[in-house]
């Protein structure tokens, strides 16, 4: 929290937001259109987006009083099409012997009192300005085993801030018993800041206070990687598009069966997504206000860059080694200055690091190749042959030729062969390795380095970073 009290500059206040952002950024049929859930729904659908099935809506008296209460299944919600800040969303998760339903709070409920609630929202007492108002009934999604142990009853949902085609912050809602079941953090429920980059949990919020640990399960959340991250992103930025809103918060559930949905677009969303991530959300605007984004492939890919990886850096700090992927660029060093910059590959399955023959030689190591190579070493020794080869000549090639630092004897399709270690040093993510190559010939290999385990111990490998 200090943090963000620090950096305070960086916090986008509401002011700000409707001026500077969002009323530019939406036009006022497209803000009226993400008002009306029924509308935005059928939007959503129009582009093969992901939503609740519709189950019926109550537009009128005439409707309310004739609506075939006793066909709705055992599950369902009951919402209002203009409702706001999660006001007069009833969650029934079941149905007794004697036809009631019971709620997420456990409450039982005859069709009279299920009347009597959407009588309620026909009367707009949870609209925004209390005008007349539709009830909805659609699907209740079964929340998904992963957040079982997470959530009480009701279902997590994940609010990402879409601006110019490309998410700015995330934040996981955890539906706990003191919110009734609701994933809203103004009644109750948590917040949890993600890593853009990653979909892993960084920090929680209850109210405003910061915390640790689920209050109610006393479960860790932070380090929490939220399945689907990708699609998720995905259907978040289309979902803005579809109703065409420069600026949007885009609500995702993900459903047992269906995966990631999109509950609601809203086009004027909440601030308090600042206070889980510990950062504000007016620098991430200002960033990238200006650009032209041609696509949202490309939006979400600016995104996991330029606003994720705090992860990454945490990691890094408390282990005090670097976060890798499988192919780094590095700068390699070899005789005489010469050096050469290449991509490589990382082999935490191999044991030494082998670079290719053509490499090492215009690393200057071409006379050690020759001296080698005029031994006509045999590609299928066995093991026995191998090691009384080797006894024999590492003593006589090294005093040859002082870059011949050793051989390592190496397996093939045939059986055994030899190869010479040559002495290089790579430069791999500002870390200096000074190691000994073994060389090979690599020229049908993408590849002209791999980079083995003895030399990554100062590292950890990340298989899905780019």
């Amino acid at each position: 929290m200090l943090d963000l009290i620090k950096n305070r500059h960086k916090v986008l206040g509401i002011n700000a937001r409707n001026l500077r952002f969002t009323h530019p950024a939406n036009t006022k049929t497209a803000s009226k259109l993400a008002l009306n859930k029924l509308m935005t729904k059928g939007k959503l659908e129009e582009e093969s987006l992901p939503v609740a099935k519709l189950f019926g809506a109550i537009r009128n008296r005439k409707e309310l009083l004739n609506f075939p209460w006793h066909n709705l299944p055992d599950s369902f919600v009951l919402k209002p099409n203009f409702g706001f800040g999660g006001e007069g969303i009833l969650l029934v998760y079941g149905k007794k012997k004697n036809d009631n339903w019971i709620t997420t709070q456990n409450q039982e409920l005859t069709v009279h009192d299920i009347m009597s609630h959407a009588s309620n929202i026909l009367d707009g007492n949870y609209s925004m300005h209390n005008v007349a108002d539709v009830a909805v009934f659609e699907e209740r999604l079964k929340v998904s085993p992963f957040f079982k142990h997470l959530a009480y009853k009701g279902i997590p949902d994940i609010r990402v801030i879409v601006y110019n085609q490309v998410p700015l912050m995330a934040m996981l809602r955890l539906p706990t018993k003191a919110s009734g079941g609701k994933a809203n953090v103004h009644q109750g429920g948590l917040g949890l800041g993600i890593d853009l980059a990653t979909g892993i949990t960084t920090h929680a919020v209850s109210g405003n206070k910061l915390i640790t640990h689920h209050p109610e399960t006393g479960q860790a959340l932070s380090g929490i990687k939220i399945p689907n991250w990708s699609e998720i992103l995905r259907v978040s930025v289309y979902g803005a598009n579809a109703l065409k809103l420069g600026y949007a918060g885009v609500d995702i559930a993900i459903d047992k069966e269906k995966g990631p949905v999109i509950l609601e677009v809203n086009s004027h969303p909440g601030l308090a997504i600042q206070i889980a991530n510990l950062t504000g959300l007016r620098e991430r605007l200002e960033r990238v206000k200006d650009l032209k984004i041609t696509s949202s492939e490309k939006g979400i890919k600016m995104a996991r860059s330029l606003f994720g990886g705090e992860v990454e850096q945490e990691i890094e700090e408390k282990s005090g080694r670097h976060i890798i992927g499988l192919v780094e660029s590095v700068i390699i060093k070899g005789k005489q200055s010469r050096e050469k910059t290449i991509s490589a590959k990382i082999d935490t399955g191999a044991d030494f690091t082998a670079i290719d023959i053509g490499l090492a030689k215009e690393l200057g190591f071409e006379e050690a190749i020759t001296l080698f190579e005029n031994e006509n070493i045999p590609q299928d020794l066995s093991k026995k042959d191998a090691l009384e080869l080797k006894n024999g000549l590492s003593a006589k090639l090294s005093s040859a030729n002082t870059d011949i630092r050793d051989l390592a004897i190496v397996k093939s399709s045939h059986g055994r062969t030899l190869r010479i270690k040559i002495p290089i040093t790579i430069m791999l993510d500002n870390e200096t390795l000074s190691t000994q190559a073994s060389v090979t010939d690599r020229s049908q290999m993408k590849y002209p380095l791999i980079v083995g385990k003895k030399n990554l111990k100062k590292f950890l490998v990340d298989p899905t970073k780019k």
